[in-house]
């Protein structure tokens, strides 16, 4: 199996409710972490890179356009 095989695979699990669930869950681990290791002093850097990806995966997109906070 091949990168391009993994790849699509993941698409394919990311167009599915339970994929998209995973994912946003660790998206958010993911920049929880970051946040923490530099002391919370580039929250929003964090915070628009999480927005970033999560729009270029079809997670939601921007949480300041919903007025809530995933984290």
């Amino acid at each position: 199996m091949g990168i391009g095989d993994m790849a699509g695979k993941a698409q394919d699990a990311l167009k599915t409710e339970q994929g998209q669930k995973f994912a946003g869950e660790g998206l958010n681990r993911a920049s929880d972490a970051a946040d923490n290791a530099t002391g919370n002093k580039h929250t929003d850097h964090i915070n628009t890179g999480k927005d970033a990806v999560s729009d270029k995966l079809g997670l939601g997109g921007d949480d300041k356009k919903k007025g809530q906070s995933k984290r």
